[in-house]
């Protein structure tokens, strides 16, 4: 396709990739910023001082961007980060072209007044929904600097000594946006702008019942070949048996399941649904308190509050998690019902959170040990999860670390027990 196309909200032709936003330039800028309010007309991009793409993600490409104003003011961010929708040389990448549809309509009511939380400042989004292409322009967030926490990566929180307050920042934010949703006070287009699809409110289970026992057995295998990486209690060869017995019956009420999920409404808010730390900045208020901002928000929406939280706590340590989960969902319920949004108790969520885990394992986590294996070639019985290999292949570190706490909590909280409710 060409390189540029015709946004669906501002009619304004934007870039689909880097060369084209370097070809418009300061012009662009400037017609882009006036376009949604981020500039006046008496107000002008002067110049792009740098553009050097920023490498990562699982999406389209990304860019800093360093900027200059004609008359530079509070609000206007000269560093600045670009997303866009496309990578038009990777098409794997390219498949994740429609997340930043959602990501954009999302920025742009985080311009509103009275907005709740700290997302990136928005400077410009539009997206031609027909071809999926995209682009996202915000303040860059300047981890390391300025008061702001170094960046941390996912499923490393055992490096951070402060993980725990982090997760009640989070937290916090996210149950505001969802309580603030519920109560009416993001704009009366919520439900327009992200409506609710019980369809796709948990992913569905790929296997058959023979298949699921074999990924048991397999993880069994894996447990025994790599006694370091998995903790005692599921690595236990009765868990194990447990597991094979417990997940065809989970298959059996799938759909019983996926209804339950959508039977509570007042469950249902926009949130973020993948508010790892890594998806965070952090900074320290005048009082000394920990603070929070959410970022990268793509396939935003609406959706179960209990699986916007396993969002969030399934990167955190196992430990922290056997200790502090009811403290933590706790935590939310009492700022969703703060903000706005239902009281819930906490039995509720947490029957939803861990049938949810529980689908989730089946539908994706199961199949992490071949993963880890493809990964790290080179494993042996005397690493732990610790290795250094871990550390450098983010794939096999979030499939181990993932695959650890959906089972841990499924022994130590017994998941095959919630099945009774739809005996």
């Amino acid at each position: 396709m060409s390189g540029w196309v015709r946004g669906d909200n501002t009619g304004l032709l934007i870039p689909a990739h880097g060369e084209a936003l370097q070809k418009g330039g300061a012009d662009f800028l400037t017609a882009a910023f006036r376009a949604v309010g981020t500039l006046g007309a008496n107000n002008a991009v002067t110049r792009i001082n740098q553009i050097t793409e920023c490498k990562g993600g699982s999406t389209g490409r990304k860019f800093f961007l360093s900027v200059a104003y004609a008359h530079p003011a509070p609000g206007l961010h000269e560093s600045l980060f670009v997303k866009f929708s496309r990578d038009f040389d990777d098409p794997i990448r390219d498949r994740g072209r429609d997340q930043l549809g959602p990501e954009i309509r999302f920025a742009a009511i985080s311009r509103r007044p009275g907005f709740p939380i700290n997302v990136p400042a928005c400077m410009f989004g539009d997206y031609h929904a027909e071809s999926q292409t995209g682009l996202l322009i915000t303040e860059t967030i300047t981890f390391g600097h300025n008061g702001i926490a170094p960046h941390h990566e996912k499923c490393l929180d055992y490096e951070l000594p402060d993980a725990l307050a982090r997760y009640h920042a989070v937290i916090t934010a996210n149950a505001r946006l969802a309580g603030a949703h519920r109560a009416g006070r993001l704009g009366p287009d919520i439900n327009t702008l992200f409506p609710y699809n019980p369809a796709a409110a948990c992913d569905p289970i790929r296997y058959d019942a023979r298949q699921l026992r074999n990924r048991a057995a397999r993880t069994g295998t894996f447990a025994k070949e790599f006694p370091k990486l998995l903790p005692e209690n599921i690595a236990n060869p009765a868990f194990i048996a447990q597991l094979a017995e417990d997940m065809p019956h989970f298959l059996t009420h799938e759909h019983a399941i996926q209804r339950f999920f959508t039977s509570d409404p007042s469950l249902i808010a926009l949130c973020h649904w993948n508010a790892n730390l890594d998806n965070a900045w952090f900074w320290h208020d005048e009082s000394g308190a920990l603070r929070c901002g959410l970022m990268d928000w793509g396939r935003v929406g609406q959706m179960n509050i209990a699986h916007a939280l396993w969002g969030t706590l399934s990167a955190a340590e196992p430990d922290m998690l056997d200790a502090e989960l009811d403290a933590l969902l706790t935590l939310f319920l009492r700022e969703y019902a703060a903000h706005g949004g239902a009281a819930a108790t906490l039995e509720t969520l947490q029957t939803h959170m861990f049938l949810y885990i529980a689908t989730m394992a089946m539908a994706w986590l199961l199949d992490a040990p071949p993963i880890i294996r493809a990964q790290l070639p080179g494993l042996s019985p005397a690493h732990d999860r610790f290795h250094t290999g871990f550390k450098t292949s983010e794939a096999a570190r979030t499939q181990l670390h993932m695959l650890t706490n959906a089972l841990n909590l499924w022994q130590r909280r017994n998941f095959g027990g919630l099945l009774a409710r739809f005996s």
